[in-house]
């Protein structure tokens, strides 16, 4: 039998894939900063199950907070969306 601790790995990882695709596609791009913040979440989330607390720490701070807190702000001062 497949352990629980597995399957919150998979599903992280395919919520992970998910909201990476919906980043990629979304037109709006204050929406796609919020798609990959839950991306780094749920690979956060991922990287814990794996016992890698460093890289969780490390990822956190810099994929959830500062990465996009910068997107954030570069968005602000441009168009908010992607125009073709």
């Amino acid at each position: 039998m497949i352990e629980l601790h597995l399957i919150i790995l998979l599903v992280m990882v395919l919520i992970g894939f998910v909201f990476s695709y919906l980043a990629i596609t979304e037109r709006d791009l204050l929406k796609a900063v919020g798609f990959s913040a839950i991306q780094a979440i749920a690979y956060a989330i991922a990287f814990y199950i794996l016992m890698a607390p460093d890289i969780v720490l490390a990822y956190i701070a810099i994929a959830v907070g500062i990465y996009s807190a910068l997107l954030v702000f570069v968005v602000s001062k441009t168009g908010r969306y992607e125009v073709m």
